[in-house]
This record gives structure tokens, C-alpha cells and sequence, in this order.
């Protein structure tokens, strides 16, 4: 079980809820350890003292704000005697829609829980009354010597609070970017291409589908070093559209796409994750690997190999295809998996037959 990173009491009137916060997300980022080269010893950094080039223990640092001819020095029991319990309280100010935040304005996310069964009842009261009303609680809360405006959040059978820039944190754009398009003429034409080619690619979201191929690639290139194979190095960027061409690049981009998407063209309007004709998009159906769309993953359930395969989850049926080195994996959803692997192993019975 998680730990909280924070506790406290969470408000809105007069009601109050003691709550416990925990982390939402976790990173996956690939850590790479500092060597000196040619050797195979660690490059550590430590804290020492400018001055005398000394290491200096952890217990006799302490901050110090620069005045610039001098340092203010402020001890921790300080921080917390100017505002005595701003610690451990979250009170909601304010009720707001969700649309009126912009996603910007976003930073991390946790979870909030109640701090122990006998709140159950306020929590999910807050909970319920945020759904129906699909109101966002505004709120403020001290973590880590820090103050920080949140959002507290409705989401799936849970509250969850994120963490928000304030306003003085959001750059504004046009000041701080030079070349952004002002009243760029764009022709009728251009744009009904564009709209064209974006419904054309509309799928349903579902982060199942989506998967870290960067990092993939960074363990790839580990392993192969280790074993001593030839790297294989990555395509290049695309080239820049020439404004001349970009019509032509629109037409063939939405000719591709309704080519993969099984030859027929979208109609003039069509809902994002589906057409008039109620066809299911999705966007694993431009996996690469030739693994085929859902209509080739459905032929393939008709195998035992696919059958026994439809039991596993995506994560599951990951691992297997990483372990069967199929090609273009990362970019598969689950139907495609299923048909690769059903395939994989196919192929692999009639060599062992022959």
C-alpha cells in the first residue's frame, strides 16, 4: 500500500473531513548512473561547503534567503509558526466549472482518501455532490514549505486534487514566442482538406494504446550494446511541408488515411471515434508491424491459439509480443496483439511440422 505524502483536513462550509493525500502517477523514466569513462566508478554528487571545499552533513544545512549583501537564515519551526496549521488544512473557497480551467493552468495529480472508515460517509457525499453538479472545488494547501492552489476533482469513484500554476506562473504566448501566425490567410479549400484529414485520423482515447516506444528503444539500444549487436539507428525527422505543396501533402495524407481505414472515404461530418455507417475506429488500426486493423483481429479469434489468448490482458499480451521480438508492438491496441501473437505462433507450428 501507498504511503501519504500528506494529511490533514480538507473543508467546505462548516463541514469538515480529515483526508489523507497519496501520489497519482508514477514516472518510468530510464535513470542512467554517472561514470567517470573508462572506468567503472560512480560519479556522486555531495554538498560542501564553497568555501572551505568541505562535505557538510545533512543536519547542519539550513536555508537562507539572499539579500544580496547578506543571507537571512530561516529555520524549519519558523516556516510553521507564521501560519500555524495552513499544514494541515485544504478548505475549498469556491466551487467552479471544470471548462473555465484551462489545461495550463495543470500540474500533478493525487488522490485523496478519507482518513479512516468513519469518514466514509462525508467523503463520498463531496464525491456525489461534485458529480452531479460537475463542479471543481478550488482550494489552497502548504506542502513541503511551499503553498499551492488545487483543484479537487470527481474522477472514476474518487476525489483526486491537482496541484495548479498560479497565474504569474503561465506565460502568455504572444509575448513570449515570436513567431506565432497572426491573421495567416488560409483558402476554404486548404482548411476543408485539414478538417477532412482530422476526422479522417479521429479515434477513441484509450491510454492503453499508447505506450513510452522512446523508452523502448533506450533499452533496446542497452541491450544491444551489452550483447555486443549492431545498433540500429532511428529514422530521421520528417522534412518540412513546403507551403507550395501542402495542398498535395493534405489530399494524399487523407488518401492514406482512408486507404488504411479500409478504402472508403469519410463522409463530410463524422463524430470523433466513429462514422455515420457506425464503424469503430480506433487508433491502433494504423499499427505498423502488419499486424491488420480489428476486421484482421477478428478473423484471428477464431483460433484456439487466439481464444487462449484472450484471457491475458494488454500487458500480458505486451510481454508475450516484446518476448516474440513482433514487429511494431508498441503501436498495436489490444485486438492487434491478440492476431499478432496468433499469427506468431501459427507460423511457428507449421516449421516445427515441416
Amino acid at each position: 500500500m501507498a504511503r501519504a505524502v500528506w494529511s490533514g483536513a480538507l473543508s467546505f462550509g462548516l463541514v469538515a473531513l480529515p483526508v489523507q493525500l497519496f501520489t497519482a502517477t508514477e514516472s518510468h523514466t530510464i535513470r542512467f548512473h554517472q561514470l567517470q569513462r573508462g572506468t567503472s566508478d560512480r560519479v556522486r554528487n555531495r554538498r560542501v561547503n564553497e568555501r572551505t571545499g568541505e562535505e557538510v552533513p545533512p543536519e547542519e544545512i539550513v536555508k537562507g534567503y539572499d539579500m544580496g549583501d547578506e543571507y537571512v537564515v530561516v529555520e524549519r519551526e519558523e516556516l510553521d509558526e507564521i501560519a500555524p496549521g495552513r499544514s494541515r488544512s485544504l478548505e475549498i473557497t469556491g466551487f467552479v466549472d471544470l471548462d473555465q480551467v484551462r489545461p495550463v493552468y495543470f500540474d500533478k495529480t493525487y488522490y485523496l482518501a478519507p482518513k479512516g472508515r468513519e469518514y466514509g460517509k462525508v467523503y463520498a457525499l463531496l464525491l456525489r455532490a461534485l458529480t452531479r453538479a460537475d463542479k471543481i472545488g478550488i482550494a489552497s494547501v502548504v506542502m513541503r514549505n511551499r503553498e499551492y492552489l488545487v483543484a479537487v476533482k470527481a474522477e472514476d469513484g474518487v476525489l483526486a486534487l491537482h496541484t495548479l500554476h498560479w497565474a504569474d506562473e503561465v506565460r502568455d504566448p504572444r509575448r513570449e514566442i515570436g513567431d506565432l501566425p497572426d491573421e495567416t490567410p488560409v483558402s476554404d479549400k486548404e482548411l476543408s482538406a485539414a478538417v477532412r484529414l482530422v476526422e479522417a485520423l479521429s479515434v477513441e482515447w484509450d491510454p492503453e494504446d499508447y505506450r513510452d516506444t522512446y523508452r523502448e528503444k533506450v533499452l533496446g539500444l542497452v541491450a544491444d550494446k551489452r550483447a555486443g549487436r549492431t545498433v540500429e539507428k532511428g529514422e530521421p525527422p520528417p522534412r518540412s511541408t513546403n507551403v507550395i505543396d501542402l495542398m498535395a501533402a493534405l489530399q494524399a495524407s487523407v488518401e492514406q488515411a482512408d486507404a488504411q481505414d479500409g478504402g472508403e472515404p469519410p463522409p463530410a461530418r463524422r463524430t470523433t471515434g466513429g462514422g455515420s455507417d457506425g464503424r469503430k475506429r480506433s487508433g491502433g488500426s494504423r499499427g505498423s508491424g502488419g499486424s491488420g486493423g480489428r476486421r484482421g483481429g477478428d478473423r484471428a479469434k477464431s483460433t484456439p491459439r487466439a481464444r487462449e489468448l484472450e484471457g491475458l490482458s494488454k500487458a500480458q499480451l505486451y510481454r508475450r509480443a516484446t518476448e516474440a521480438d513482433v514487429a511494431g508492438r508498441s503501436s498495436m491496441n489490444r485486438d492487434q496483439l491478440i492476431h499478432a501473437l496468433a499469427e506468431r505462433g501459427g507460423r511457428q507450428r507449421v516449421g516445427r511440422a515441416s
